[in-house]
């Protein structure tokens, strides 16, 4: 069985960082719905078939980085969202931390950019249409987190 046949969308180009947030986004359902140490879910992910094409540095600063800024990064987006965090699916969930993780912190990344790569993960791992959902709720709080570059994109 080749790589492409147990991935949920395997007629994408999928880059190095964008498996990292493919097995981030798995990591952090896991830890959602295990409450495992993070440590523990590392472990599990990085055992993982595939993983060795993924960047692993990024991986690890993205699952480490939305786990120990979890409560914050909810907190920032609960008063966004339409129902409460924990009736939110596991992966609009996981996938919401993924991406106010990657806004707040790598802002070399343009906001464009995590929030497209946050909708193709839930496009490939969600409901039919948590796309959308997760899309509004990033479109909604780039501007909180990086009103500079959101204004001068809107500028263009």
């Amino acid at each position: 069985m080749n790589d492409k046949a147990v991935h949920a969308n395997p007629s994408k180009n999928r880059t190095p960082r964008h498996r990292a947030r493919e097995f981030a986004l798995q990591g952090l359902y896991q830890w959602l719905l295990n409450n495992e140490p993070a440590k523990t879910v590392v472990n599990n992910i990085r055992g993982a078939h595939g993983f060795e094409k993924a960047d692993g540095d990024f991986f690890a600063a993205l699952l480490y980085g939305a786990i120990e800024q979890s409560v914050e990064l909810r907190e920032g987006f609960a008063p966004l969202v339409d129902r409460g965090i924990g009736e939110l699916s596991p992966i609009e969930h996981a996938v919401l931390l993924l991406g106010a993780f990657e806004l707040k912190n790598h802002p070399e990344i343009p906001y464009r950019v995590v929030i497209n790569e946050a909708v193709e993960l839930t496009k490939s791992f969600g409901g039919i249409d948590g796309h959308k959902y997760v899309n509004g709720v990033l479109d909604k709080l780039a501007p909180k987190l990086r009103a500079d570059e959101v204004a001068a994109d809107k500028k263009r």
